[in-house]
């Protein structure tokens, strides 16, 4: 299995890819470009939308059982947006002082809240926290923290069966792990799920003798959770146990976050950043930012939508 060129339009910061199975479209963000970007399958056209402050993820969303549009994470609150480049509605202001935090990483679960965490950005201490909102039902929309203890959220994705949840903390080189009531919304027995070595003192881009730290991830049909490591050239797919099942080279140091697309579910893309990086390392990897993509055997799981 190789790696191709899927998106050649660099990002600076690609995050939060999912695969849109009714449009056949793949979306994703440029953080640092404060852009949300979707790219047709078919023609390879890229489209990118600006928005007010970087976003952290976004979710496809539905109304009654039909597509409408988007809900996102920017750095003060979660919106909606009822369609591509449409007028963006405050669903929840955000919990925290957008001086220093904002929101990261985050994903739909299978029952229809979204979920965002946050990152402390002066990266001093563990303020980061995890966030699920719900507004199923027409409901007003509640935003409710649900873990902590983190300075760069990352990582997050369900098991198969919807009684596990994963979640990074990329400076501490950890992925948790809980045991998720999912009718309830509630978290237990939480848990090491993987920890890697930390990065050596002095270590530059290029030197040997460090593998990353925990990115963005998914899970596939069969439970195994794909990790990108950041500053680490590859992708690590882990066992539910969180063993080591498969490494993949990645044509960029900096991978951020993969997801399972395609028709058949079986396309794995991966996004990756270029942004603030040496310039060294984008002489030796000219393709930091694209999406790349690979055929796996096993297929992931469709997207969740956020439904309200």
């Amino acid at each position: 299995m190789t790696w191709q060129t899927a998106i050649s339009q660099p990002s600076e910061l690609g995050e939060s890819p999912f695969w849109h199975p009714d449009e056949q479209r793949l979306y994703w963000v440029d953080i640092t470009a404060c852009q949300i970007c979707r790219a047709d399958a078919a023609t390879g056209m890229v489209e990118r939308w600006t928005v007010p402050s970087e976003p952290g993820c976004i979710a496809p969303a539905r109304t009654g059982g039909q597509n409408s549009g988007l809900v996102m994470a920017l750095r003060d609150g979660i919106y909606r947006a009822r369609q591509w480049g449409g007028e963006l509605a405050l669903l929840a202001p955000a919990q925290h002082d957008p001086a220093t935090l904002r929101f990261n990483d985050g994903k739909a679960d299978a029952l229809g809240r979204f979920w965002a965490g946050t990152i402390y950005e002066p990266r001093g201490a563990a303020r980061a926290q995890l966030f699920s909102l719900d507004g199923r039902g027409g409901r007003a929309p509640v935003l409710e923290a649900k873990a902590a203890d983190a300075t760069t959220a990352n990582g997050l994705a369900w098991s198969p069966d919807a009684a596990t949840l994963y979640w990074a903390d990329t400076p501490r080189h950890l992925v948790r792990a809980w045991d998720w009531d999912a009718a309830g919304n509630t978290l237990s027995h939480e848990r090491v799920f993987r920890q890697w070595p930390v990065k050596p003192e002095g270590w530059q881009a290029g030197m040997p003798g460090y593998g990353g730290r925990p990115d963005g991830a998914a899970v596939d049909s069969q439970g195994n959770y794909y990790v990108a490591m950041y500053e680490g050239a590859r992708l690590l797919k882990l066992s539910p146990a969180g063993e080591l099942l498969a490494e993949f080279a990645v044509p960029a140091q900096c991978p951020t976050m993969p997801c399972f697309g395609g028709a058949d579910l079986k396309t794995l893309y991966l996004t990756t950043a270029r942004h603030g990086r040496p310039a060294a390392e984008l002489q030796a990897w000219p393709d930091s930012g694209c999406i790349f993509s690979m055929r796996v055997d096993v297929p992931g799981l469709p997207v969740n939508f956020f439904r309200d």
